[in-house]
């Protein structure tokens, strides 16, 4: 008889499932409202805002106070815990929590939405998803409306990030040091069958804009300040 050992097969809901904190580089609320700044910067305006990939509300709370209607969507209970306590404890009343995915959350909705966006959240999606997520969206869209993707990990950036060639204390010789780091944790990953790292997925600006135009989008690019090997996308309909 032949038998084999099978892997469990790795799920990113299971990994965020008892997380209660997003990967921002600093938890500090006076960094984190920084980055929010920046962020509604990019958002520039709207009246309704569907905040997808909300984690434990860290963005989510200072979104809140700028916008009429604002739903947040995680599939971690653990962050949505989190998110509601922030809420709570502004007394906001114009905000809702649902509990969802990429697939599920679009049955949830019935109405539109100004603005749509995610931090942070495309490196957990496949291509597949990711576009499916676009053309999802853009039905829920107003007529203006626009996606907002934040911190796209650019895998030539990050892999620079990685060897810590953006560190004040970079030397020539860490970049071998590093590459052989970073190839034993790959090989271990792949042995345990677990992502090699935090991260995820890396999506070039090309895959990205290729997946938007099937969905009749306009992209433009904007370089993150905080995260020196992240990106943001801000999707348009093309008129």
């Amino acid at each position: 008889m032949e038998t084999a050992l099978k892997k469990s097969e790795f799920s990113w809901e299971e990994y965020f499932s008892d997380k209660k904190k997003g990967g921002h580089r600093f938890s500090t609320e006076e960094f984190l409202a920084k980055e929010a700044k920046e962020k509604l910067f990019h958002l520039s305006g709207g009246k309704t805002l569907l905040d997808f990939g909300c984690g434990a509300g860290e963005l989510l709370i200072h979104y809140v106070p700028n916008y009429e209607k604002v739903i947040g969507v995680d599939f971690s209970r653990s962050m949505l815990l989190e998110a509601e306590k922030k809420v709570m404890q502004h007394e906001y009343r114009n905000v809702d929590l649902i509990f969802a995915d990429d697939r599920t959350v679009w049955d949830e909705l019935n109405v539109k939405f100004d603005r749509i966006t995610a931090t942070a959240v495309v490196q957990y999606l496949t291509p597949e998803q990711l576009e499916g997520f676009i053309r999802n969206a853009s039905e829920h869209l107003s007529k203006e409306g626009k996606i907002i993707f934040f911190d796209i990990i650019d895998p030539k950036f990050y892999y620079l990030w990685k060897i810590g060639w953006f560190s004040q204390n970079f030397m020539s010789w860490s970049i071998f040091t590093g590459a052989c780091l970073d190839c034993l944790k790959r090989m271990s990953a792949f042995l345990k069958n677990k992502p090699y790292d935090i991260i995820g997925n890396s999506y070039s600006p090309h895959l990205i804009e290729k997946i938007a135009r099937r969905s009749d989008f306009h992209v433009e690019y904007v370089k993150s300040m905080y995260y020196e090997y992240r990106y943001h996308a801000i999707l348009s309909k093309i008129s």
